[in-house]
């Protein structure tokens, strides 16, 4: 594995902790519709959480929340939309983004809450 994916799936990690330690309750990791693949969906009292993950190391030029794009955006509606009609989810769902960023040797995690609200076009 290559040092980014490494820090990657450390990120998710950290992530899922942080989101348990919240009181979320994870449901899936690394879900995947066809090619679209949630990072996270998790679970708390009022919401069904969709989220996505990006990592980086603290030498990044742009903050890994800028890499949440309109088209990431929308493969994720699509991806969660998939899960929802899968398994008859009725509760109100949210998309959230969690940023992990490494800095010397301790991560840096930032929960975005409701980051962006799910349109198709």
């Amino acid at each position: 594995m290559t040092e980014s994916h490494n820090l990657g799936q450390k990120g998710e990690d950290l992530a899922a902790e942080h989101l348990k330690k919240a009181g979320y309750k994870i449901l899936k990791r690394n879900w995947k519709s066809g090619k679209l693949e949630v990072d996270i969906i998790a679970e708390n009292h009022d919401f069904i959480v969709f989220a996505e993950v990006k990592t980086r190391s603290e030498d990044f030029q742009m903050h890994p929340v800028t890499a949440i794009t309109r088209e990431k955006q929308r493969s994720l509606v699509y991806c969660a939309d998939t899960y929802i009609q899968r398994y008859n989810i009725t509760k109100e769902c949210r998309f959230d983004v969690l940023t992990v960023i490494k800095k010397e040797d301790s991560y840096e995690i930032d929960h975005i809450e409701d980051a962006f609200y799910p349109t198709l076009r």
